[in-house]
């Protein structure tokens, strides 16, 4: 059996005595229902992971001893930053989870003009909250230390100011068949747009910020379908992903 993975917030050691914060702890508790002298991996975010013993189950908090300092890491040498429009429903929460497990170092929620989510202010910081907790999940569940940075609600003018990256992709479908022999980059900004894509005039106005058209092949991708398949294509080109 697959030995549990836990994120905390609190910075670990080894031979510590750990409180988990109220979430974690129901899951523990309540969801997977360990008991006392259950093995867990336990990680704060810092790189690497501690192996943990249970030592307390209560209602509302589970106690870990911590163990061994394990220098485990899965991240991928190309670092990924994803600016995507807002979708409906829970489009976006695929998103995240997704491209959380595919190795994107930074994603962006952005506003733009077909952008038919309307977010702002109380309710703009809980969805924020909620997108954390997703990539944390998707980090417990794929091996990851290190958690994507999930960034607040943000225009795509401010985006396209202060996005700095190597290389700087823009993805529509209107774009010309992309070829590029140049030097693999370090780092890359990715634009999506949402369910009904860039306007012309966002386009541009990324082209105009260093930002390269992108297709990725003759058929029209989906929101949710879009920024996955280039994130693996861009990590199996200049990442980690790849048969081996």
């Amino acid at each position: 059996m697959r030995t549990v993975r836990i994120y905390t917030a609190q910075k670990l050691d080894s031979n510590m005595s750990v409180v988990l914060e109220p979430e974690p702890s129901r899951h523990i508790s309540r969801v997977l229902r360990l008991r006392v002298g259950d093995s867990v991996i336990l990680f704060d975010g810092g790189g690497g992971e501690y192996l943990g013993s249970i030592s307390t189950v209560g209602k509302k908090n589970v106690r870990v001893l911590t163990g061994a300092h394990l220098q485990h890491e899965c991240e991928s040498p190309l670092k990924i930053h994803l600016g995507i429009a807002v979708s409906r429903g829970e489009r976006m929460d695929w998103i995240v989870q997704k491209s959380t497990e595919l190795g994107i170092n930074s994603l962006t929620p952005l506003l733009t003009k077909h952008t038919s989510v309307k977010l702002a202010g109380d309710r703009a910081d809980k969805k924020n909250h909620h997108w954390q907790q997703i990539a944390i999940s998707a980090c417990e569940q794929c091996g990851r230390n290190r958690l994507p940075d999930i960034h607040p609600l943000d225009t795509l003018d401010n985006w396209l100011a202060c996005t700095s990256a190597e290389r700087k992709f823009v993805l529509h479908h209107r774009a010309h068949a992309y070829s590029d022999q140049s030097e693999p980059p370090a780092s890359i900004a990715l634009l999506i747009g949402p369910e009904g894509g860039l306007a012309e005039s966002e386009v541009a106005a990324a082209e105009r910020a260093g930002y390269a058209s992108l297709r990725l092949g003759p058929r029209v991708l989906r929101t949710e379908t879009a920024p996955l398949a280039a994130i693996a294509i861009l990590q199996g080109r200049w990442g980690d992903m790849g048969p081996g």
